[in-house]
């Protein structure tokens, strides 16, 4: 048993907790200002508990209201398939058993991805997925109903610039990504997709768009052998 890296792990997870955490403030309060109300709010952290996907729905909401209720939900769902690849990832790392696999579910998100397949010891991957998806579930539920009560009070929220919460939230994501060829091939293209279809398409519809050109570029991986060749 490797005592320190499972100490290391927990320190890894508890700060990645506290970090991600803080976004829970934004999202609260960029729901309310989509027009959710606070218990609405809370319980989407709750149960869809998947940062990425619960910023492309309100943000979605935000833009074009009930009307864009499909688009929203079909944005969320493109970025929430990620989940996928990562439970088949970590399966072998939280092991059997029927109640663990539909705890270990509901927190396989990147953050505890990440810092489970950081670690070199297999008990201290297992400390590191649970420590950084619990510690993550509490923290963000809990900054999501300060966000929710602070955007209730101040009412428009747009009014101080939190209804850019979400696209500052994915640029954070994407920004560390971004050093080779083929993930920047992947953004600008997406980008500028969406930029081009925003005026013109209803609200959700670019971000869909986009999420299928980054999709074909990926599975293609075009750029990825044009920059191995040179």
């Amino acid at each position: 048993m490797n005592v320190s890296a499972e100490k290391s792990a927990l320190r890894q997870g508890l700060a990645v907790g506290a970090a991600t955490a803080a976004y829970g403030v934004s999202f609260g309060a960029l729901a309310v200002a989509s027009g959710l109300d606070i218990w609405q709010t809370c319980l989407l952290s709750i149960l869809m508990f998947t940062g990425g996907s619960q910023f492309a729905l309100v943000g979605v909401l935000a833009s074009g209201g009930a009307a864009s209720g499909g688009a929203a939900i079909a944005s969320a769902a493109l970025l929430g398939v990620r989940n996928t690849a990562y439970g088949m990832r970590m399966k072998p790392v939280v092991g059997g058993g029927f109640f663990r696999s539909i705890a270990a579910a509901w927190v396989t998100i990147d953050e505890s991805t990440a810092v489970s397949l950081a670690q070199q010891d297999a008990r201290a991957k297992r400390v590191g997925f649970w420590v950084t998806g619990l510690a993550v579930f509490v923290g963000w539920n809990l900054t999501t109903l300060i966000g929710a009560l602070i955007g209730d009070v101040l009412g428009d929220t747009r009014a101080y610039g939190l209804d850019a919460a979400a696209g500052a939230a994915f640029l954070a994501l994407l920004w560390p990504r971004l050093k080779r060829l083929q993930p920047v091939a992947v953004a600008c293209g997406a980008a500028i997709v969406a930029g081009l279809l925003t005026p013109v398409v209803a609200p959700g519809l670019p971000v869909i768009t986009a999420a299928i050109v980054a999709i074909v570029v990926g599975v293609f991986n075009w750029f990825s052998h044009a920059e191995a060749a040179s």
